[in-house]
């Protein structure tokens, strides 16, 4: 079966400097990968870059039989406006952009299926308050109903379990099992390394450049763990962009 998602060499970064090097690598179709990494790993960009909102700086992502709308993303949490005036059911109703389109209605087949996506999250009742009264758990259980109502076979997730409580942080790893079991991809940032180790098959370990991708347990190893450390700390935050090159590293 072919991959769904090929990276080759892939550098990603802001004003040049690059803040993800010569990235290559495959995702299988159904695939449930974790990328984990310190914090300035480079995680964050790497998803803006796989979802269009950054342009690489160099090398192709090369998509299998998907096109944009087919990709579910869900940001971390401290990008989302809380002040924004937009009510629960309005915000999670955006998540069918990808089949009314933009300016589609809301009839009531449409309002049904915002209904159930709520409840699949536990928010049945929350449908008028505002997104700024949410509490963390509750925030992210709303975004994780607009993904559902999105359908998409590709699911991006960035930090969705981060500052929630254990409940919630169960009925949303629930959820990626689910899409995983309907044969939908799901990628995720995540920094719970034993959350990690019991629930995500396979593991792309990142520091700024790619130190393992592979099965969970070959990948988050106390070698691996403390090279990923030792490249974030080294890093240079004024290097400039890597030249279009294959390192001798990567030619064997």
């Amino acid at each position: 079966m072919p991959a769904q998602l090929t990276f080759r060499d892939v550098t990603l970064g802001y004003d040049r400097h690059p803040a993800v090097h010569h990235l290559s690598g495959e995702v299988a179709p159904g695939a449930l990968l974790a990328v984990v990494g310190p914090n300035g790993a480079g995680k964050s960009t790497l998803f803006r870059g796989l979802v269009g909102i950054i342009k690489l700086l160099s090398g192709t992502i090369a998509f299998t039989g998907l096109n944009a709308r087919d990709i579910a993303y869900l940001p971390q949490t401290a990008e989302i406006d809380r002040s924004f005036p937009i009510s629960v059911f309005d915000l999670v109703g955006t998540g069918l952009w990808r089949t009314t389109g933009i300016f589609g209605g809301i009839g009531k087949g449409s309002r049904d299926k915002i209904a159930q996506a709520l409840g699949s999250v536990g928010l049945t009742g929350f449908e008028n308050r505002g997104i700024g009264t949410l509490s963390g758990g509750q925030m992210q259980r709303m975004l994780f109903a607009r993904v559902l109502l999105q359908d998409a076979p590709l699911i991006v997730l960035d930090e969705p379990f981060n500052a929630i409580d254990a409940r919630t942080i169960d009925d949303l790893l629930a959820l990626c099992k689910r899409w995983h079991g309907e044969g939908r991809t799901v990628i995720a940032a995540l920094h719970d390394m034993d959350l990690v180790r019991a629930n995500f098959p396979e593991t792309l370990l990142l520091a700024r450049e790619p130190v393992a991708w592979d099965t969970t347990a070959d990948v988050l190893t106390s070698e691996n763990l403390a090279e990923a450390r030792r490249m974030c700390e080294a890093f240079d935050d004024r290097a400039a962009a890597c030249a279009d090159t294959v390192r001798p590293s990567q030619a064997a």
